[in-house]
């Protein structure tokens, strides 16, 4: 049985006191809560303030973007090194770290592999734009990122990745996918290709989350679906109330 996870993603929001705020907050919301992970991916300034609070309760925290290189002239950039004496999750290949800055399948790869390699456990990010889902290319397009995202991976190391289905167009727009359709796109572009890849024993223990505005009110649909283990929520993680209807309505 898969463990629902829902993950927190604040993008570049909260200073580093309203970030210890609302950490504060949903570390005292969830305390009773059993039977889903909660995480929270805080931007990297306010990484080490949120770890001090979230150390010795049931909230874990992961980074938002990180470099595969372990160290260097890469001015700007933050290493699995340095996320891994703070954090225990990172997201990769966002869909806004795709779009505004460039990141290609490749270089999703590399810090897929450079995270596992410093026992940081990746929430990778897959989806289609809008274009792509109305000429019916979703499950091509979709399966295509899952292999480039896996590729090279050993059956062990891909049974801890965390995979986070975020079609595009649903992301801060308000739609959202049907969660019957966005489970058979997990179902058939998601685990279907891991199974190709691994088996499916190896398959069935990875855990697929829906992402793209996720809220309170239809939080229920998605977890009603076989497939999908929880959600990567933006701006329903922004507040204590909303965060934790969706973690209650996830366990």
């Amino acid at each position: 049985m898969r463990t629902p996870i829902i993950a927190g993603n604040w993008k570049m929001h909260k200073t580093v006191a309203e970030a210890i705020d609302l950490a504060h907050g949903v570390c005292s919301a969830v305390e009773n809560v059993s039977g889903v992970d909660v995480v929270l991916c805080p931007t990297f300034t306010a990484l080490s303030a949120v770890k001090n609070i979230v150390e010795g309760t049931n909230v874990g925290l992961g980074a938002q973007n990180m470099y595969w290189e372990v160290q260097g002239a890469f001015t700007g950039e933050i290493s699995p090194v340095m996320l891994a004496e703070l954090c225990d999750y990172v997201i990769l290949g966002h869909s806004e770290r795709r779009q505004y800055f460039g990141e290609t399948d490749e270089g999703v790869n590399k810090k897929i592999k450079a995270a596992l390699a410093h026992s940081l456990i990746p929430i990778v990010c897959v989806g289609e734009d809008l274009t792509q889902n109305e000429a019916g290319e979703t499950e091509t397009f979709v399966g295509g990122q899952v292999k480039a995202a896996f590729d090279g991976l050993s059956p062990d190391e891909a049974a801890t990745v965390i995979v986070a289905y975020e079609p595009i167009w649903a992301i801060g727009t308000g739609k959202t996918a049907d969660p019957a359709m966005a489970n058979g796109i997990i179902k058939t572009s998601i685990r279907g290709i891991l199974a190709g890849l691994y088996g499916d024993s190896v398959a069935e223990k990875i855990r697929v989350q829906y992402g793209g505005s996720v809220k309170p009110d239809n939080v229920a649909g998605f977890m009603a679906q076989p497939d999908i283990d929880g959600a990567l929520v933006g701006g329903a993680s922004l507040k204590v109330d909303s965060f934790l209807a969706l973690v209650e309505g996830s366990a």
